[in-house]
């Protein structure tokens, strides 16, 4: 069997997630590495936008940063980040990437602070920057993290970028376009997805090797489960070997441990 870490398992993951011809806005991290694997393998017209204006680029490597010079390589267009924005209200961005310190059942994500205070939290993290902007207007939000009882809990401490709410229709109360939100959330132990009907985050298969106890005992709310769970597909070894020699040859990302 090959081997291989979190960070790979879920990138690999993430990548087949991304159908051929749609568009999606990603950050850099694992998320960029997924739609750079699933562009190599999977989704030669995967079209990718940065939030700092590159559009359709070929990434020749992973980008450090969205203003890094590889991230415009042999792009169509190098606008703007208000023509990015633009994009995302006009309804053009199929899928985003997001993360964040604490989510909870409904796909809703804090990445604001730690804490009942706000002016004087715990701890204070870097905000919204354009995930807000992502997880309102996207079509399909993905969120790809690690699993633990802390991060997933009951109560997130501030929404910054909104999920379901608080349940069916709250999106579309606040003023959000009908037919955008979560859409996958993949994790270290399973692939987690939104009942159509409660808008509540359920188990779609779980990763080799993790039983179920394992993902309550890492979860702080209860996950839905319909039905018996299928195993996750582990990453295979074209999957892996795109990502090692050309997506992460200095493994910026994938040799990271994934917290």
């Amino acid at each position: 069997m090959e081997e291989y870490n979190e960070m790979e398992l879920m990138i690999c993951i993430s990548s087949r997630l991304l159908e051929d011809g749609s568009v999606i806005s990603v950050g850099t991290g694992g998320p960029c590495a997924a739609a750079m694997v699933a562009q190599k393998l999977y989704s030669p017209n995967l079209l990718i936008t940065f939030e700092a204006g590159a559009v359709a680029p070929l990434l020749p490597s992973m980008p450090v940063s969205v203003g890094d010079s590889r991230t415009m390589f042999k792009a169509i267009q190098t606008t703007s980040m208000s023509e990015i924005m633009e994009s995302l209200q006009r309804g053009m961005v199929d899928y985003c990437f997001l993360g964040g310190a604490q989510i909870d059942m409904y796909g809703n994500l804090n990445s604001t602070l730690i804490g009942s205070d706000y002016r004087h939290p715990k701890v204070r993290l870097p905000g919204s920057g354009g995930a807000n902007d992502f997880g309102s207007l996207a079509w399909r939000t993905i969120v790809m993290t690690p699993q633990s009882s802390r991060r997933f809990v009951q109560k997130i401490d501030f929404i910054t970028t909104p999920g379901y709410l608080t349940g069916p229709g709250a999106r579309e109360k606040s003023g959000l376009p009908p037919g955008t939100g979560p859409y996958k959330v993949v994790t270290n132990l399973a692939v987690l997805g939104y009942d159509e009907e409660t808008k509540r985050m359920m188990i779609e298969s779980i990763h080799r090797g993790i039983t179920l106890d394992d993902i309550k005992v890492n979860t702080g709310f209860e996950l839905l489960i319909k039905g018996k769970i299928p195993s996750t597909e582990p990453p295979t070894k074209e999957e892996l070997r795109v990502l090692r020699d050309e997506v992460d040859p200095l493994k910026l990302i994938i040799g990271k441990e994934a917290v």
